[in-house]
């Protein structure tokens, strides 16, 4: 089959990998010169822990086709980094506890250390905190250098063509396929079309699939410069059970009962995550906005906040900040759902809203989308 996929994010780039691998030829359309949405603006973290129940399988499906990618396609730069949660209080150890008697801690690769054996996993963690929960299934890859890397891979099979800087205006279908007409009148006949449109809800997403049950987020990060030091795990703060799925229950009920978020953290909805660069920067975030319209600029405090916390955990002063960032995502209003599809019609599907999963999920999802359009 043929197909045009449109959208060079690391869902779209998902698809196209998926299909090429089942055969079929790929052409594949991206309006920038370079993806430069929610997929490179991202931890690059390939998050298992505190995946929901119901999508448990998926990451650790979609965390081990990233370690399969990684060892074909060594530009991907994947790591079997695993995460420490870092915890500070009783009530923060105590969701950890919890978590630890549940059915799926062993498949989450959970176990609490104490701080002594956290800094045997990872050396730089100096600081102040009573425990930590480790998992070993997290991991990460270069974010800003994956897509190239995947690109290339496909391109040396002859069946992959993309297209950069070239935006899709129009698809019409026919009983025997479909067209894809781009912004410079070229044509391009398709047997099924793929449309993963990112944040991106208007123009022709909306011609096509009209308004969709999906919101966009917003966020900000920041990177450094190099550490000086090895950081070998992703990190993260007790805040982040209060965002991921995986740690609700009476523990995280008492939790968020009994210990108030800092005034900022709460504000801006706020995590720590923390993963290490290949070029030995750390990139750190970060916050959570749902009200559009979203502002065009950054807020200094949450960095400073985040600052903040990863030198109480490390015990040290940061290096410099060498960027801040703010991204958006799409993310589906129905928690049950891992990303939104809709068909348009025989040849034409859209895909979005897979939140902030994306990088975790991509491989699992083009894969699930092959199965489904009978590739």
């Amino acid at each position: 089959m043929r197909l045009v996929i449109i959208g060079g994010g690391i869902l779209g780039t998902a698809h196209a990998l998926a299909a090429i691998r089942r055969g079929h030829d790929v052409v594949h359309l991206e309006r920038e010169t370079e993806a430069r949405g929610a997929t490179v603006r991202n931890f690059g973290l390939v998050w298992v822990s505190g995946r929901a129940s119901h999508e448990l399988d998926a990451a650790l499906q979609s965390r081990d086709l990233w370690e399969e990618i990684g060892g074909r396609i060594a530009g991907v730069g994947f790591r079997p980094t695993g995460s420490i949660t870092l915890l500070r209080t009783p009530d923060e150890v105590a969701v950890a506890e919890e978590m630890l008697a549940r059915a799926d801690a062993v498949d989450r690769g959970f176990e609490l250390l104490d701080p002594t054996d956290v800094r045997v996993l990872n050396p730089a963690l100096r600081g102040k905190y009573l425990a930590g929960l480790h998992c070993s299934r997290d991991a990460a890859v270069e974010s800003r250098v994956a897509l190239p890397a995947i690109r290339a891979y496909l391109a040396a099979t002859g069946r992959y063509d993309f297209h950069a800087g070239t935006e899709a205006r129009s698809v019409t279908s026919s009983t025997s396929g479909a067209t894809v007409r781009d912004d410079l009148g070229n044509t391009y006949d398709a047997d099924l079309v793929v449309f993963c449109p990112g944040a991106n809800h208007t123009g022709l997403t909306r011609e096509l699939a009209g308004e969709l049950p999906v919101r966009r987020v917003r966020l900000q990060m920041m990177q450094t410069a190099p550490l000086g030091e090895p950081f070998p795990t992703a990190v993260a703060d007790g805040d982040s059970f209060r965002y991921y799925p995986a740690f609700a229950g009476t523990a995280l009920d008492a939790l968020a009962g009994n210990q108030a978020q800092d005034f900022t953290a709460a504000e801006h909805k706020m995590q720590l995550l923390c993963v290490q660069r290949l070029h030995g920067g750390l990139t750190i975030g970060d916050t959570h906005e749902y009200a559009e319209p979203f502002a065009f600029d950054v807020d200094e405090s949450p960095y400073e906040y985040l600052t903040g916390v990863v030198e109480e955990l490390l015990g040290r002063k940061l290096p410099e900040v060498v960027r801040r960032w703010a991204g958006v995502y799409s993310q589906s209003l129905d928690p049950s759902e891992l990303v939104h599809r809709k068909q348009v019609d025989d040849h034409t599907w859209v895909v979005t809203g897979v939140g902030g999963r994306g990088m975790t999920l991509s491989p699992f999802l083009g894969e699930q989308s092959a199965d489904l359009f009978n590739l």
